[in-house]
C-alpha cells in the first residue's frame, strides 16, 4: 500500500482520544512510507493526521471541494492539494490516488465515504482494503449494524470480510495489508445474487 484514503471529521471532539488517533495515524503512515490522501482540511481530525503525517515526512494530498476552500478551511501546506469541483469527484478521487481506505471516528461526511468506499468494492469498482479504526468503541454499534445487515442476507457472505475492523492501528494496518479480493458483483451471475 503506497497511499491509503483516510476518512475522518472536520471536528475535534472533546475527549483528546480522537484527536490523538488522528494524530497517530498520520505519524504512523508516514513512518511507514504510507502517503495520506484525504479531504483536504485544516480543522478537526482532518488537519492532525495531515500535520502529524507533513511533521514525520510524510506525503500528504489533499482532496477538496471548491466550496469548502471559499470556506477557508483548505490546508495550504500539503505535498499536493487537488481542487475539485464537488464531493463525487472528491470521493472518486480518493479511489484514484489510494490503494486503501482507513476511516477513523467521524460524523456524517465520513460516514458517507465509508459506506460509498464498500459499496463499491462489493460492486467491483474497486479491489482495495478497507478499513474502520475502532477507536474507545466508537463503532461498536455500526460494527452490530454490519454484522445484522449480514445476518439478515443484505451483504453477501462472501462480502462480509469487506469491512475490515480493529481496535489498534498497527493490526488493522497489517490485516489491510493482508487483504485478498472477493468476487465483486459484477462477476456473479444473476443465480448467485
Amino acid at each position: 500500500m503506497k497511499r491509503l484514503a483516510i476518512y475522518c471529521g472536520s471536528a475535534t471532539p472533546a475527549d483528546p482520544v480522537y484527536i490523538d488517533t488522528a494524530r497517530l495515524v498520520g505519524r504512523t503512515l508516514a513512518e511507514r512510507g504510507i502517503g495520506v490522501v484525504y479531504g483536504g482540511g485544516r480543522l478537526g481530525l482532518m488537519g492532525a493526521v495531515a500535520d502529524s503525517a507533513l511533521a514525520a515526512g510524510g506525503e500528504v494530498i489533499g482532496v477538496i471541494p471548491q466550496a469548502l476552500v471559499d470556506a477557508e478551511v483548505a490546508h495550504r501546506g500539503l505535498t499536493e492539494l487537488h481542487t475539485v469541483t464537488g464531493m463525487h469527484q472528491r470521493k472518486q478521487a480518493f479511489t484514484d490516488l489510494s490503494d486503501g481506505f482507513v476511516t477513523i471516528p467521524g460524523g456524517t461526511g465520513t460516514m458517507d465515504e465509508l459506506w460509498e468506499a464498500l459499496s463499491w468494492a462489493q460492486l467491483g469498482y474497486h479491489a482495495d482494503p478497507v478499513g474502520l479504526l475502532n477507536v474507545a468503541g466508537y463503532y461498536d454499534h455500526l460494527i452490530a449494524f454490519w454484522d445484522k445487515m449480514g445476518e439478515v442476507g443484505f451483504v453477501r457472505a462472501q462480502h462480509r470480510d469487506l469491512l475490515i475492523v480493529a481496535d489498534t492501528l498497527d493490526t488493522l494496518l497489517d490485516a489491510m495489508a493482508a487483504h485478498v479480493p472477493t468476487q465483486p458483483i459484477v462477476r456473479m451471475k444473476a443465480a448467485d445474487l
